[in-house]
């Protein structure tokens, strides 16, 4: 298991990319994180770059983001990763999931696997419609967001559960909600540094629960939205953590 970030809510506070990277995977090592879950990368040379200098640092990543998904799938397979995210652009269950078998067969030609990312606001985003998810996409595995789902009112430790097999990868995140009526999901409330969600999400159980399974991946710890310097909500996130043994 490795302990890294993923680094989304850090891009939206810097201004909606990161300016750095190197600097960053400095930054986060000082505070005890491993890696990142994706490295962005425009060209072949690029991605090889990235990764040189993740390797210099003493640091890892999960997959590779490139221009387009081609792309992407082979560059992750290139790179001795897993899995990349299921992307399609599907808007209803029945296009998103036929797309996403498409994309499952694509990436078994290069040894790898494609994982959904459960999120609020998509076709995929209630227990129910995970677990449909996963029984009718057999080859997808699944990056299991913790608060995407408990914040929907699923039970992240039964996925957990039930699912390790299917586990490419977690992110554990909390949420504070503000506003369980609206009908926006960006109004309902906002993510939190682990530990300081008002929903009853049990992050560290979530955890015990995939590691008692036999999960054996990254665990990247996520918060979208930041209302301070994130390296300080990340460090309190990293050291939430650490109080549990990890």
């Amino acid at each position: 298991m490795k302990i890294g970030i993923a680094d989304y809510g850090y891009n939206m506070w810097d201004g909606g990319e990161c300016f750095d990277q190197a600097e960053r995977w400095r930054q986060l090592k000082e505070i005890g994180y491993e890696g990142v879950e994706r490295v962005t990368a425009l060209t072949g040379e690029h991605a090889v770059q990235l990764a040189a200098g993740m390797k210099r640092l003493g640091m890892d990543f999960g997959t590779v983001r490139a221009p387009n998904q081609e792309l992407s799938i082979q560059w992750t397979s290139a790179f001795g990763k897993s899995y990349i995210w299921t992307f399609v652009n599907g808007d209803n269950y029945a296009d998103f999931s036929r797309q996403a078998r498409i994309q499952a067969a694509a990436c078994a030609r290069y040894g790898i696997s494609t994982a959904l990312h459960n999120h609020m606001g998509t076709p995929v985003e209630t227990q129910e419609q995970l677990e449909q998810f996963l029984a009718d996409c057999p080859d997808n595995k699944l990056v299991l967001d913790t608060a995407h789902l408990a914040a929907m009112g699923g039970d992240a430790v039964e996925i957990a559960s039930k699912y390790t097999d299917r586990i490419a990868a977690l992110h554990l995140k909390d949420w504070i909600m503000t506003d369980s009526d609206h009908s926006n999901w960006t109004k309902r409330g906002r993510f939190c540094e682990l530990g300081a969600g008002n929903i009853g999400l049990d992050n560290i159980e979530v955890l015990r629960t995939a590691l008692r399974g036999g999960f054996d991946g990254w665990v990247f710890v996520e918060q979208d939205s930041h209302l301070q310097e994130p390296l300080l909500d990340l460090t309190i996130s990293r050291q939430y953590l650490r109080k549990a043994g990890y």
